[in-house]
């Protein structure tokens, strides 16, 4: 069964890894993988990724991106949400420390954020507007 717009925007301010998507270019399969990922109060989302990286020269090609978050306990559920990239802006310490606390133990967030720092080169934060959304609880299955 399809989610209400409220259980879409509250599973996806869950702390869950999302599979990220973005066309991968011809002759290429889109690019997929493991991220973290933010969800504004506007509802737009956010993530973070090197401004050198793979993963930033292809959004910056295609404009848009996916994030795909599920979960298999208590439900299957899962939500699916692709838009237009809004903004990319520098990442600051603050949106490191933002997103790091919002999946790693708070004792372990300070360590984390000042060895990705220094050691993660310059990183971006690309923000997405959603549009499409695809969604479903499959129960107890």
């Amino acid at each position: 069964m399809a989610l209400t717009r409220e259980e879409r925007e509250q599973f996806l301010a869950e702390p869950h890894v999302a599979a990220f998507s973005v066309d991968g270019g011809a002759d290429r399969a889109p690019l997929t993988v493991p991220i973290w990922y933010q969800v504004e109060d506007d509802g737009s989302v956010w993530i973070m990724t090197g401004l050198e990286s793979r993963k930033n020269q292809l959004i910056s090609a295609a404009g848009r991106y996916s994030l795909m978050v599920d979960r298999l306990e208590p439900t299957i559920r899962y939500v699916s949400v692709e838009g237009p990239v809004v903004e990319t802006v520098p990442a600051t310490k603050e949106r490191l420390r933002e997103i790091s606390a919002r999946y790693l133990p708070e004792d372990k967030v300070d360590g984390y954020v000042d060895f990705a720092w220094k050691n993660h080169g310059e990183q971006v934060v690309v923000r997405m507007r959603p549009e499409r959304w695809v969604s479903s609880d499959l129960g107890t299955v």
